[in-house]
């Protein structure tokens, strides 16, 4: 029996020259200085240097994973996307996780609520699902996200989260409290990834094949069950493994334990909007689902990681305008303003060919376009074709099919409210949220509220803050005003 002879595979340069000694720098003799001429040295120290790109703003710590989704339940009479028209049909996925507020070198087991990011690689281009592990958002209009994000990050002088930026910005803006009261109550701390709900969070539009529109929120229900953590075990947690989060989808998935999830919608008649009783295209608002009940659509399961998280985890590029035929945006303010700055960002991140990256490129098809060269451009790009459009040369063209119905306006130009509706008013959804806790639900959110909001130093900021939590419920704004008060005299 013949032995097996292992080959070793020669270490190279980038340029593939082979490597002769990769443990010692050149140098002008033995202990003289180094020499410039030591390509393999200054090859690695440059490249070592350029190894990390600029870190999102926010979502900066991720975690991800591949698997598919697959439709369990008839939604045809509502969207003539592809990839939900046949029950049992699958459609591969990448799923990334994150939070929002925190560097790329933060804990994983923090109070602060996480991105849930679906890239569906369907076979009339990549859809992509932006969304929150919480139904609602701090704010309903784009012009005020940097404001917001300033106030939450490391304050430029201090260094570090400051509770009077970000109480001061919460109390100028009251249509947070919704927002606020979930995050600082039970889930505001997931106990894992696999254990917290998605959700598109905006509102979209679905068109079926008849024309008609609806419109739709997206809610991914945990199969694991949801699962949290106190205050004081995540602070142990993040103390012992700041990558807890990573750590427990990474091994999960290698133990063949894949995580999954239901996905329902809410599904809105287009007609219905315009007089509902409050505004259903504002982010702060959910929509009571007494009014509109959730409808089972399929099943999303994780069931491999990625081999590189850099390549395919921190170079994952999502935009809600990567839209397919039979989805479309509705007029959410907040989605509007998304549907650039997504995009925008990676560009500045990543390069205008970002897209050509694995995770990035389309699996069940391929790019069609005039887009060349730029930062990054690669070999064959466009494959000697024309560059533009029209032309006589067999090119890409256009089908002359929108990929959703259009959204009726009317008006003048300006900066404009939402218009009113009967029932839209800033706390009313926050106070029902509260109500529906159970005592002890209630006591722990109350502390945690008056744990921040105790250590602003300006009493103005703090009974901004008050007021809206007593707006709420008036036993929410007691509760709250009496935590703070005994904190303060301490």
């Amino acid at each position: 029996m013949s032995k097996r002879v292992l080959t070793t595979r020669t270490l190279t340069t980038e340029s593939g020259a082979p490597v002769a000694d990769n443990q010692h720098s050149a140098s002008a003799g033995i202990g003289g200085p180094l020499l410039l001429q030591d390509q393999h040295l200054l090859e690695k120290l440059a490249r070592f240097n350029r190894e990390r790109i600029p870190e999102r703003v926010v979502h900066a710590r991720g975690s991800g994973a591949y698997g598919y989704f697959e439709v369990t339940d008839d939604v045809t009479g509502f969207t003539y996307a592809d990839f939900l028209s046949t029950v049992g049909k699958r459609t591969e996925v990448f799923l990334r996780f994150s939070t929002v507020a925190d560097s790329l070198g933060g804990a994983d087991a923090v109070r602060d609520p996480r991105g849930f990011a679906v890239k569906f690689y369907t076979e009339e281009g990549n859809y992509d699902l932006v969304g929150n592990n919480t139904p609602v958002f701090f704010i309903k209009d784009p012009i005020k996200f940097p404001d917001f994000i300033h106030s939450q990050k490391r304050d430029p002088f201090t260094g570090r989260q400051e509770p009077d930026n970000v109480w001061d910005f919460w109390a100028h803006s009251p249509e947070a409290t919704h927002q606020v009261t979930w995050l600082m109550g039970d889930r505001g701390i997931p106990a894992s990834y696999r254990h917290m709900n998605g959700y598109g969070s905006h509102t979209y539009q679905w068109t079926n094949a008849d024309g008609e529109a609806f419109f739709v929120k997206y809610h991914f229900k945990t199969n694991q069950g949801v699962r949290s953590l106190s205050s004081e075990q995540a602070a142990e947690i993040a103390g012992k493994d700041p990558n807890s989060h990573q750590t427990d989808l990474l091994q999960a998935i290698e133990r063949g334990v894949n995580p999954s999830w239901t996905l329902y919608v809410q599904i809105m008649p287009a007609a219905e909007a315009a007089d509902y009783r409050f505004n259903p295209f504002d982010l702060t608002k959910v929509w009571p689902h007494k009014d509109y009940p959730l409808q089972r659509v399929g099943r999303l399961v994780l069931d491999r990681n990625p081999d590189n998280v850099f390549a395919e985890v921190e170079q994952a590029a999502f935009s809600p305008n990567n839209f397919v035929p039979g989805i479309g945006p509705s007029p959410d303010k907040m989605l509007q303003g998304r549907l650039f700055a997504y995009a925008d960002a990676h560009r500045y991140r990543l390069g205008v060919n970002h897209t050509l990256l694995a995770v990035n490129a389309p699996k069940a098809t391929s790019a069609q376009n005039y887009g060349r060269d730029g930062f990054m451009a690669v070999n064959g790009q466009g494959r000697g074709a024309k560059n533009y459009e029209p032309n006589s040369y067999d090119g890409p063209v256009e089908t002359g099919r929108p990929l959703s119905a259009p959204l009726a306006v009317t008006g003048h130009t300006g900066t404009h409210e939402a218009p009113l509706h009967t029932k839209d008013d800033d706390f009313f959804q926050a106070g029902e949220l509260y109500r529906l806790m159970s005592a002890d639900e209630k006591s722990r959110l109350i502390a945690n509220i008056a744990g921040g909001l105790s250590q602003v130093s300006r009493d103005d900021v703090i009974e901004k803050n008050l007021a809206h939590f007593h707006a709420a419920d008036p036993e929410y704004g007691r509760r709250v005003e009496e935590a703070v008060r005994a904190l303060r005299e301490d």
